[in-house]
């Protein structure tokens, strides 16, 4: 009964991880370094528990074992050394993820800018002239694009998650983040901080073009809504 109910919940656990604003399905080299960085954690997590439950079931099952570790090897030992070893290099990854995610680099890449206002999302493309789109962000694959977010009224957040991680909208200033498309089609955004009533509202469409065909994209941008 209990191998059946496994076989049964690994498809419906499985099918969470898909989706349009699925981080376990990335699109990007960012958001594939912010998903292989949540399994490192998960698995990190999974050996800390069994650790700590086999120390558990020793004490409970060899009550007289317990009782010959003193509290100090219990805290030293068990409070700082055992997440010690499991946590360090859980630490260093993150720190590796995290200076991948950040926009490095001597070559200059295409940018966008991307103006949040309650509640809709604008995109202008300074290298192609004043145009412009509303509600749908157009990348080219394979190209990296530095997002220069800001906002006209409230703090927003800017997340494409099978792209990269979020980054404040602030009025006032811009931020920018590093993202690139590497699989042609359609993804999803949204604001992902509370920015009032319609909050739950303010997302945006996200298309992926070819890079011959970005230009074009832009410039006839109800063709990509097709």
């Amino acid at each position: 009964m209990l191998r059946t109910l496994v076989y049964l919940g690994f498809p419906v656990l499985l099918a969470g991880c898909t989706g349009p604003l699925s981080t376990l399905d990335p699109g990007g080299p960012a958001a594939t370094s912010i998903a292989t960085l949540w399994w490192v954690m998960l698995a990190g997590a999974a050996a800390l528990f069994v650790l700590v439950m086999t120390l558990y079931a020793l004490v409970i099952w060899r009550p007289d074992w317990g009782a010959r570790v003193s509290p100090t090897r219990w805290i030293v030992l068990g409070g700082l050394g055992l997440p010690a070893v499991v946590l360090t290099p859980l630490v260093a990854s993150a720190l590796v993820t995290g200076e991948r995610l950040l926009p490095l680099g001597s070559a200059e890449p295409l940018r966008i800018e991307a103006e949040a206002q309650r509640w809709t999302w604008t995109f202008r493309y300074p290298g192609s002239g004043d145009i412009k789109t509303e509600g749908t962000l157009h990348l080219p694959v394979g190209v990296p694009v530095d997002i220069v977010v800001t906002s006209r009224d409230v703090i927003h957040a800017f997340w494409i998650p099978r792209l990269a991680g979020k980054i404040d909208a602030v009025p006032g200033h811009t931020n920018i983040l590093r993202i690139r498309a590497d699989v042609q089609g359609r993804y999803q955004g949204l604001c992902n901080e509370f920015c009032g009533s319609g909050h739950s509202g303010m997302r945006f469409d996200v298309v992926a073009h070819p890079a011959a065909d970005f230009s074009t994209a832009i410039a006839h941008p109800e063709a990509g809504r097709k």
